[in-house]
């Protein structure tokens, strides 16, 4: 047979030189990868001065050759806020803002159901609540956190303060319905948390790990 295939002109490969050559198709591949799809990866484990996990970033955003991220805290008091961004050299922008305030939770709730103009879903751990967009292909989320500053002057009229995180992926995106809606959760919740920090809020809290999971198919 090899008699056969070699008057054909079939060349005949030895073990090692089938190696070699798989080898060399791996290391080009792997290369390949390294350079059209590394951007998020060399990012920071904790993006945006410490704010959020990379992770997050990965999940939600397609790969890409080049990434960068840009944090900004701006204001104290009623001013305060904290924003992050990360982009891709593909288009794609994963955004997230922390305000302050003078909002209450309710009030939180009806206007962002009137702004999303659908349907929101909603998931909470004690004073601290989530909502996020069912319907359609666009991504955001939101957070809500009571925070009074210390430094705030008070007018002497009752006001309600909290920490509003509004999030949101524009471009393509790597994750769909339900997975996109937790991740954009996640990283709105992870920005509020490192918010409450910066803000100087008058009551201590304790954040949990994460947010109750939305449910399945929401």
């Amino acid at each position: 047979m090899n008699k056969e295939a070699s008057r054909k002109g079939v060349p005949q490969y030895t073990t090692k030189a089938l190696f070699i050559t798989l080898t060399i198709m791996a290391i080009i591949g792997g290369s390949t990868f390294l350079y059209f799809m590394k951007g998020l990866y060399l990012l920071p484990g904790k993006v945006c001065d410490g704010a959020a996990n990379r992770g997050i970033a990965i999940r939600t955003l397609p790969h890409t050759r080049a990434a960068d991220q840009w944090s900004d805290q701006g204001g104290t008091g009623r001013r305060f806020s904290f924003a992050c961004r990360i982009s891709t050299s593909s288009g794609s922008t994963l955004s997230g803002e922390v305000d302050l305030r003078d909002s209450s939770e309710a009030a939180w709730v009806d206007f962002y159901g009137r702004l999303a103009g659908k349907r929101v879903v909603r998931a909470s751990k004690g004073d601290l609540e989530a909502l996020a967009q069912v319907d359609g292909d666009s991504g955001s989320a939101s957070v809500y956190v009571p925070c009074v500053p210390k430094n705030l002057k008070e007018s002497g009229v009752p006001h309600t303060y909290g920490l509003v995180a509004d999030v949101s992926v524009t471009g393509k995106s790597r994750s769909t319905g339900a997975g996109r809606r937790q991740d954009l959760t996640d990283f709105a919740y992870q920005l509020t948390e490192h918010a409450y920090k910066l803000a100087n809020c008058k009551e201590p809290r304790n954040f949990p790990e994460e947010l109750p999971r939305y449910k399945d198919g929401s």
